[in-house]
């Protein structure tokens, strides 16, 4: 997918300016010239003048090109299901999680996933549930995020 550098300047425009205002709302440290908000609003300046830049150059383009151009993924069956099947997996595990628990989401995902990338049956949830297994051991011990439990909340470690 391919976007017109006007839009794409105009988004980033909005996003300086956004990132600006805000940090026009960080406190002042007393004593201090620069404070929690010099540069982040700094960089926003640098995004701003980019994006300036970049509308104009999209502007002045002498090819007119769409606003939007559309990969030719989309025109593929296989790869918009896939691209369907990964939003779904995402808002399952969004409104989910909590609910389920990260072990018991993330192994119907990865599932759910495997069998539309057509891996062997057989395979699909030894490997969905090891990987969950140590996708949970990595973040949850080794990296100290906390991880939802959800019905699983009494097998807690």
């Amino acid at each position: 997918m391919k976007f017109n550098d006007t839009l794409v300047g105009a988004a980033l425009l909005a996003l300086a300016l956004t990132i600006l205002q805000t940090v026009q709302q960080y406190p002042v440290i007393p004593g201090q010239n620069i404070g929690p908000g010099a540069f982040p609003g700094l960089l926003a300046v640098l995004l701003a003048v980019c994006a300036v830049l970049l509308i104009i150059k999209g502007l002045k383009a002498k090819k007119r090109e769409a606003w939007v151009e559309m990969g030719g993924w989309v025109k593929s069956w296989f790869h918009m299901r896939n691209f369907l099947i990964t939003v779904a997996c995402l808002l399952f595990y969004i409104y989910m999680s909590d609910k389920l628990g990260f072990l018991i989401c993330a192994t119907l995902i990865l599932a759910v996933m495997f069998k539309a990338l057509e891996v062997r049956t057989k395979l699909i949830f030894p490997i969905a549930l090891v990987t969950s297994f140590v996708i949970h051991f990595i973040f949850y011990k080794g990296l100290r995020v906390p991880l939802p439990w959800g019905i699983l909340m009494p097998l807690q470690w």
